[in-house]
């Protein structure tokens, strides 16, 4: 069976990772995402390095299942002929610098007068309004703003460290596709449309407070300055190399004693209960990687595991591919690409049980379904061929 988002149609104005990512969830779920992009080299991400016959690396993981439109949106025909397309589909996404789609005749009151009750999704760095709205973005800059360097650095105390995977693109880019796919039921149960406006900058706020902005939540109580969390992270050094293991509960607790020989720890007073763990995690995991660093990590995974305490083995990305639970769950994929050749990529994470979500095929070249998509609108072959010259000539 096609999956679940078969039948709708999605334009996609994006360009980067935030945009493109979140229509490439909602391709894999079956969605006809239409990219539309400037002849003039497309999408900023088809020009990054990592290249094959053509296609980067980072054009491919984040526009796979799309058909490509070339259209120079300068052109009064190619506008025409973009606001046409839209009349036929479910959602509009952009992710312009806030103005921008309005001055291209994008907005969303031109949007709807050709599609009432469209979604319509506007994605930003740092929100519509407010004295940052018209500054370009990149993703070290939400970090920055957001609070979340200061997180990773432990304290505030400590230099600012920015986390070395592009955060905010990609949480922007899942509360996007949720987003969507929620606007989307609502329509179908009140038959209206509406504008969904998410920033970088909304995003990994909200992703924050869930568990890193407890400081600052009690009004009236907050506290200035974040306690200091440990400076050791959870990745511990054995005798053959790193292995991961974490604890909370008291039973968890009392399992990594066990494996780890160490029965006086029970007793410390500064380990009673969770609390005080945690006020003494320092300590705690200061002994607990003396312990480690006496065997074999192949050996302190199965004591680990035979107690019941959480571990893991730590993985590069090229050992992760070969891990048993990776291969087991089928994460990691392979598919043939017509020009790019053969490609490994991460399945869709969410798996389906009736409407499975595919890799139906690869990121496409640019504009390479102009013709395909404007035949669709009823647009003859001579029309199709009178735009591309005027493009070309422009």
């Amino acid at each position: 069976m096609p999956g679940p988002l078969d039948g709708y149609r999605i334009i996609d104005l994006t360009s980067m990772i935030s945009g493109p990512l979140a229509t490439m969830i909602l391709a894999d779920q079956g969605a006809d995402v239409i990219k539309v992009e400037n002849p003039d080299g497309g999408d900023h991400t088809r020009a990054a390095a990592n290249r094959r016959n053509g296609f980067s690396a980072s054009f491919l993981n984040n526009n796979r299942n799309k058909r490509s439109v070339a259209l120079d949106l300068k052109n009064p025909a190619a506008l025409e002929a973009l606001l046409r397309l839209i009349g036929t589909a479910d959602v509009f996404v952009q992710n312009f610098r806030p103005g921008v789609a309005d001055r291209m005749g994008l907005g969303e009151e031109a949007v709807r007068a050709v599609a009432l009750n469209i979604i319509y999704v506007s994605i930003s760095g740092f929100g519509e309004t407010g004295p940052y709205a018209q500054k370009p973005v990149y993703d070290p800059l939400i970090q920055a703003v957001s609070g979340l360097a200061s997180i990773q650095a432990g304290s505030d105390a400590e230099r600012p460290r920015l986390v070395r995977t592009i955060v905010p693109d990609k949480l922007t880019a899942y509360n996007a596709a949720q987003a969507i796919t929620a606007a989307l039921l609502a329509r179908e149960r009140t038959g209206q449309g509406q504008h969904i406006r998410l920033s970088m900058l909304d995003a990994i706020v909200a992703f924050l407070w869930a568990s890193d902005m407890g400081s600052q939540t009690f009004v009236g109580d907050e506290i200035p300055q974040q306690e200091a969390a440990s400076f050791i992270d959870l990745i511990y050094e054995t005798a053959t190399g790193p292995i991961s293991a974490a604890v909370q509960t008291n039973r968890e607790w009392a399992a990594l004693t066990r494996a780890l020989d160490k029965p006086e720890w029970l007793d410390d007073p500064r380990f009673k209960t969770p609390a005080l763990r945690q006020r003494h995690i320092n300590e705690r995991l200061i002994l607990t990687q003396e312990a480690l660093r006496t065997r074999p990590a192949d050996e302190w995974l199965d004591r680990l595991t035979r107690e019941g305490v959480p571990c893991a083995p730590v993985l590069t990305r090229t050992q992760m591919l070969s891990n048993a639970q990776v291969v087991a769950n089928g994460i990691v994929v392979e598919t043939e690409h017509k020009d790019a050749g053969r490609l490994r990529q991460a399945r869709p994470a969410a798996r389906f049980s009736v409407t499975p979500a595919t890799v139906r095929h690869g990121g496409p070249a640019l504009g390479e379904q102009t013709a395909e998509v404007l035949a669709e609108l009823g647009y003859s072959s001579e029309a199709i061929e009178a735009l591309r010259s005027r493009e070309h000539a422009a």
